[in-house]
């Protein structure tokens, strides 16, 4: 309880860092990190060469104990390399398989060797050739793939550092420190090249022998100690490493999730990035210390092309970035050029985790939304959400009880402030056991949902997973009889410390366990739910207030013999799984979900949204989230809120920053205001007049572009192409975009500058892109970039800027719910470009179901302005929906006065249509069409 209580006092404050690990305190992180490069003991067997259409594959060894590998390289259909480097341990290592949704298909590879080298060139049908070759010296390795110049613009070194720790059970007394030296014993002679490969051609298995580790030292290779915590390693050293040779490349992106700027830093003369999902309260800024997910993938981007490495392991895992160009400033660089230097940039990166395998694939672009393409083929695209998750969120640690709730619900309709989502945190429940609901606080929830249904609002409950062990908890007492809890090391049900006391951990890894849990969301299990009740999964790390790192023991055991260290980031995702799942199992498989988590891992993206986690009522975290949501939309996870906790999770905000909040919350993909039980209110009529009126027309804003999001999030969903996204997505080849964290486009269609600085009076916007037009929303101002431009903000300014050549829907009739505006006319805003055209396109369906792919039940239309006519047709016809829905307005900017304007219908039939046009701002809006949106049309300016 004390400890509890501490943990409850330092978070109002700020992380204590001492209670999670650096790099020197990891006994792997710190022996793979002194492995340096060129001192890898491994060597490519070029007698073991097998070349087949699918693959090649080539053994390894270790020179140092001449224990045997197994190198696969394939050529993946859309351009894609994956490459695996696997042995036969005593005991398997962890492979992951719930990650891709099938094994890509495998393209044609017509391979070939010579004998006059040492090396092997095998031609793909997706990239030139890969080129395995042995080094000098000739002890070392490296595989290479090839652009068709030759010029090599990606190396998988493995001559760099590939390690392998191996595992040995249990620990064998001849592997004891000095065992064969008291006994006399005679080392054997290590077996021939030739004598390994005729082995592993029988399937026989040589002998796994302990690495001899460089240092001599055992320490934290059969237990580690941090802290008060002592973790056990039963099966020994299994860590593993491999480094990644970028030539030519200097900026690389991802692996979230950092409090960080959006370029990854050099980790030379610090820690490496960490990826271990961890509890982290009130967490620090701009440094690499590991937060609540992890993705390990990594963007890499120059002026010519852009590919990708995701190394598929869920264990803890740490990565260090060097770079050839670390530490010169611009000058210096523009100084190499103009004296002639030849250095290339090179970006190297170590990848190291504490166990599994090396399971790497190489996304080879070459542009970016290639990349996510490519990507999203392994893990899924970002689940398509229900229209109400894009609008705006309330939320508090807690709302009191049901009538805090309908006031709180009563005051957005008296301040005409739209809201769709009101959520509760864990006191709604009953004593913290989730699925209840606390019979004094919340007696009759049922009541409660269908009076806030009536206003087509939603309720969103946390349900976390760890569960309180009371014999009188109905959820604990089917999780025991099943026998779903994660064990301990001996055997028996593993419990730690999280809200609710002691609690069990269910073992989410199982998929019966997962089957039951999606059903406990039933109407008929979960006593008080109702359609408009959805779900959020926090502390699913998972959280242990006092296990090691606030977080689960490694040598806890989980279905199949698996420790927890081998799949630790994996957790948070099969909680998200879950919980999703029966979501849609409750509506008969109808309903689309929406789960909000904390933790996730690659893939998440198919099951709901995530936050950043909590952050504080502070700028530089205001600022922070910016990059923070642009790394995880670069990782395929589009549905993020990096300021989902609207005017920061601690501490008391004032009114500017809690402005300022809002007006970028509008413009990020999660959009929901939170707050720690210790903070005052902060319903936005809270601050007076004037503040609420920002307030209100930040939120308002946000409701007026949802057909917009709407259409994004369907793209998304459609090729993994991210919603927010940095500006070099969009303009690969414009170097002054690469290092920029600090604006983002939405779409192709806006660009965002957010005031993140106290008492603003301008902010320095870059406009990119050579010749292209923009346009400011508010103000309909013109310019020509690419532009530096300083422009002077106010308290209600909020920057955004429409992109020439694009066309963005909007419902400028704001009602207090989306749902409410389900039938509501549409605005198109058309921006013409330098060559007077422009195109765009809109998704409409039902907004909650899954209809629109299980009966195609959608309209999805296209609009396109070239010489003076703006076209409506159908951008998919296999899709039908009827609606009510109808064209209201258009307003185009940058146009010329026309003489007049006529709508042309399908029938034949042509009318002309009123209009006005400003000479001022060169803005054109034609009034009332008075089209549906499913009809095609051509609009005339004559």
């Amino acid at each position: 309880v004390l400890t509890w209580l501490s943990l409850c006092i330092t978070a109002t404050l700020a992380v204590d860092r001492s209670n999670f690990k650096t790099c020197d305190q990891s006994s792997f992180c710190k022996r793979q990190r002194n492995v340096k490069a060129g001192n890898s003991p491994y060597r490519a067997l070029l007698d073991s060469l097998q070349l087949s259409e699918k693959n090649v594959k080539i053994q390894l060894v270790n020179e140092a104990n001449k224990i045997p590998f197994l190198l696969e390289v394939y050529g993946l259909q859309k351009n894609l390399v994956h490459n695996v480097a696997e042995f036969e341990p005593y005991k398997p290592r962890h492979l992951l398989e719930c990650i891709p949704f099938a094994p890509p298909p495998v393209s044609r590879i017509n391979p070939s060797s010579t004998d006059a080298s040492p090396s092997v060139s095998a031609p793909l049908k997706s990239l030139p050739y890969v080129l395995i070759r042995t080094c000098s010296p000739p002890s070392q390795l490296a595989l290479d793939l090839l652009n068709s110049d030759p010029s090599l613009f990606k190396t998988v070194s493995v001559e760099a550092a590939l390690r392998f720790l191996q595992s040995t059970a249990p620990r064998p007394a001849s592997q004891k420190e000095g065992a064969a030296e008291e006994e006399g014993e005679k080392p054997e002679d290590p077996p021939t090249d030739q004598e390994i490969v005729e082995k592993l051609e029988k399937g026989e298995e040589e002998e796994p022998k302990k690495e001899k580790e460089e240092d001599s030292d055992d320490a934290g290779m059969w237990e580690e100690t941090f802290k008060t915590h002592t973790d056990s390693k039963p099966n020994g050293p299994t860590s593993v490493g491999l480094d990644f040779s970028l030539p030519g490349f200097e900026n690389v992106y991802g692996i979230p999730e950092h409090a960080d700027s959006l370029k990854l830093k050099t980790t030379d003369s610090g820690d490496p990035y960490r990826l271990y999902n961890l509890d982290v309260f009130q967490y620090e800024l701009y440094n690499p210390m590991a937060l609540y997910g992890s993705v390990p993938v990594m963007l890499a981007h120059n002026a010519h092309r852009t590919l990708g490495i995701f190394w598929m392991n869920a264990a803890e895992t740490w990565v260090d970035i060097s770079s050839n160009t670390a530490g010169k400033t611009l000058f210096g660089k523009m100084l190499d050029y103009v004296q002639g230097a030849s250095e290339i940039p090179q970006t190297d990166v170590r990848w190291m985790s504490e166990s599994g395998i090396i399971d790497v694939f190489v996304l080879l672009g070459p542009s970016p939304s290639q990349v996510f393409s490519q990507y999203a083929s392994l893990t899924g695209t970002q689940a398509f959400p229900p229209l109400f998750s894009l609008a705006y969120h309330q939320c508090r640690w807690n709302y009191n009880n049901e009538d805090d709730v309908l006031s709180v619900d009563a005051g957005f309709d008296e301040h005409d402030i739209p809201v769709d989502v009101i959520w509760l945190d864990i006191e709604h429940a009953d004593g913290k056991r989730y699925f209840t609901w606390d019979p004094n606080k919340f007696p009759n929830p049922k009541d409660m949902l269908e009076k806030l249904a009536v206003k087509k609002r939603k309720l969103v409950t946390i349900v976390d997973p760890h569960i309180k062990v009371d014999s009188g908890y109905k959820i604990h007492n089917e999780i025991r009889s099943k026998d779903f809890y994660i064990k301990t090391k001996d055997g028996s049900d593993y419990e730690g410390w999280c809200w609710p006391g002691s609690a069990g951990y269910p073992d989410f890894t199982r998929p019966e366990m997962r089957s039951w849990w999606a059903s406990m969301f039933a109407h008929d299990q979960y006593e008080g739910s109702t359609e408009n009740l959805y779900s959020w999964n926090d502390m699913n790390e998972p959280s242990v207030f006092n296990g090691p790192e606030v977080t689960m023991h490694k040598d806890a055991v989980h279905q199949g013999g698996w420790e927890h260290r081998d799949l630790h980031n994996l957790y948070g995702f099969y909680v998200q799984m879950a919980t999703s799942e029966g979501q849609i199992s409750r509506s008969g498989g109808t309903e689309r979900p929406f789960v909000l988590t904390r933790a996730f891992f690659s893939g998440s993206q198919r099951y709901g949204a995530v936050w950043t986690g909590d952050n504080a009522a502070e700028w530089d975290h205001l600022k922070i989230s910016t990059p923070m949501c642009l790394s995880l939309g670069l990782v395929g996870i589009s549905f993020c809120g990096g300021l989902a906790d609207v005017g920061g999770f601690f501490k008391n905000t004032e009114p500017e920053l809690l402005v300022r909040w809002y007006q970028i919350g509008a413009y990020q993909p999660f959009f929901r205001a939170h707050a720690h039980l210790d903070t005052t209110r902060r319903e936005p009529w809270l601050f007076g007049e004037d503040n609420k009126q920002l307030m209100r027309t930040a939120v308002r804003q946000r409701y007026a572009l949802l057909p917009y999001w709407y259409t994004m999030f369907y793209h998304t969903y459609r090729t993994g192409e991210p919603v927010m996204r940095p500006l070099w997505v969009e303009f690969p080849e414009e170097v002054n975009t690469f290092n920029m964290d600090d604006e983002f486009l939405l779409g192709k269609a806006l660009l965002v500058h957010p005031v993140t600085e106290q008492g603003a009076r301008g902010v320095q916007v870059y406009l990119p892109g050579k010749g292209e037009v923009w346009y400011e929303v508010h103000t309909r101002q013109k310019h020509t970039a690419p532009l530096s431009l300083y422009m002077p903000v106010t308290m209600s300014t909020i920057p955004v800027f429409q992109r020439g050549g694009t066309i963005v829907p909007r419902k400028d009739r704001v009602r207090r719910s989306s749902s409410c505006m389900h039938s509501d006319p549409f605005t198109l805003y058309v921006a013409l470009n330098a060559q007077n055209f422009a195109e765009g396109d809109l998704f409409v369906d039902d907004g909650h179901t899954f209809n629109f792919e299980k009966k195609k039940e959608y309209l999805h239309r296209k609009f396109t302005f070239a010489e003076n006519s703006l076209m409506s047709r159908c951008a998919d016809p296999q899709g039908r929906f009827e609606t009510q829905s109808w064209i209201e307005r258009v307003v185009i900017l940058g146009a010329a006065k026309p003489a007049s304007v006529h709508i042309k219908l399908p029938d034949g039939n042509e009318s002309s249509l009123d209009f006005e046009h400003n000479a001022e701002t060169s803005v054109l809006t034609i009034r009332k069409p008075a089209v549906n949106v499913a009809s095609d049309w051509i609009i005339y300016l004559r």
